[in-house]
């Protein structure tokens, strides 16, 4: 207990050497991958990237004048088996209208380039926003070791995106309100990701965000309804129950989900409990952050506690959305190495650093759901931060030994 209550044995050379180790092997693993594939086939027989096949279908359909088909499944599926053959599997589309206006340009280039040009303009948002958050001594190993960098990359999919709007908004709140809201607002195109936003705007009375978040996904939404009209949005809408299906049927998979509702799902919980799971949790992670206003009202933690909020509410939750969860764990770490860490702290961080690594395969392997408690120890440790002001920047990784 006293190796978990203190840990100790994380001083700043294991801190430093670690997370080396492991970009070093997440690095040679993706290179072995990536080499081992045919024709653009990977070991598992899927396309490298496998969900950016999905956004690059999709901007294929829209620039051909038949956005509405991005939402009909034949059409689809048709447009990504002309890429990759017929044996290639579905990716689907849920996404609302606002997110074509974001593929759209994808197929204009062929398909690697377009998912390397992809994941560089999103990855290099979120390296940004993540150094912005830490400062600028913010060691360059830790964060690209950490295991959502790989597992997003792998996917080809938006958690960088996600978390560089969502991360940028939040480090933005005092000193930009109005960009902190259109950044906001632009996850109108994954809106399970935004139900905190309002209530963490209401709660710190944020008005003038809170208006540019509105005016910024009304914005999205018309814009894409004025370019592709009526069509567009009615097929989205007709679609929207194979999203529902997806989650309640163990379509996409439980064990790659990261939400309680996932968790009660694995766990072979029933439909209403794993709904009602869900939802005390998200009222408790509304409640903490309106706790936290209570207590330290527009304070360093404001962001940090959002984002760790924002997780626990969704329960449509993959490993790759785990991106987001590097921003609290860098106000943490640093607020430690600054002022102390408290008890388990250090422990904590140091799981839910691993999360994204182990998250699926404790979940696949052995029916051990530890991601939505996991973020809600994060959530806990943030929210239990004195009070201090905002936070100066500050190395992620400390000097000294220990």
């Amino acid at each position: 207990m006293a190796t978990l209550r203190d840990a100790e044995w994380l001083n700043g050379t294991r801190a430093r050497v670690y997370p080396r180790l492991l970009l070093a092997a997440s690095v040679g693993l993706a290179l072995i991958w990536i080499v081992a594939a045919r024709g653009g086939i990977d070991l598992a027989g899927k396309p490298l990237g496998t969900d950016f096949l999905s956004f690059f279908a999709a901007s294929e359909l829209t620039l051909q004048g038949r956005a509405a088909d991005a939402y009909d499944v034949a059409a689809h599926w048709a447009a990504q088996k002309a890429l990759f053959g017929p044996a290639v599997g579905y990716s689907a589309f849920f996404y609302p209208p606002p997110y074509l206006i974001v593929c759209l340009p994808l197929a204009l280039a062929p398909y690697f380039v377009s998912l390397i040009v992809w994941l560089a303009a999103t990855g290099y948002a979120y390296w940004r926003a993540l150094r912005a958050c830490a400062g600028p001594r913010l060691d360059a190993a830790v964060l690209l070791a950490f295991p959502a960098f790989l597992v997003n990359a792998g996917h080809g999919q938006n958690g960088f995106l996600s978390a560089a709007l969502i991360g940028a908004g939040a480090l933005w709140l005092e000193r930009r309100p109005i960009v902190a809201g259109l950044m906001f607002g632009a996850l109108v195109y994954k809106p399970q990701l935004a139900l905190m936003i309002p209530i963490a705007l209401i709660a710190s009375r944020r008005w003038t965000t809170f208006a540019a978040a509105a005016v910024s996904a009304a914005a999205l939404c018309a814009a894409s309804y004025l370019t592709w009209g009526e069509a567009v949005w009615r097929g989205f809408l007709d679609a929207s129950p194979l999203a529902r299906a997806a989650l309640e049927r163990h379509l996409v998979g439980d064990e790659k989900m990261q939400s309680v509702f996932a968790a009660v799902r694995l766990l072979h919980g029933p439909l209403a409990l794993a709904y009602c799971a869900q939802g005390a949790t998200a009222l408790a992670a509304a409640a903490a952050l309106i706790w936290l206003q209570r207590r330290d009202f527009r304070g360093s933690s404001e962001g940090p506690a959002l984002v760790a909020a924002t997780l626990l509410a969704s329960p449509f939750l993959l490993d790759y959305d785990l991106t987001l969860l590097a921003f609290p764990l860098v106000y943490l770490a640093r607020e430690g190495l600054e002022r102390g860490f408290a008890p388990y702290e250090k422990s904590v961080l140091v799981l839910a650093y691993l999360l994204p690594l182990a998250s699926r395969i404790l979940a696949g392997g052995l029916d051990l759901p530890i991601a939505a408690p996991t973020i809600a120890a994060t959530l806990y440790f943030v929210a239990r931060r004195r009070p201090a002001g905002p936070a100066p920047a500050a190395p992620l990784i400390a000097s000294a030994e220990s």
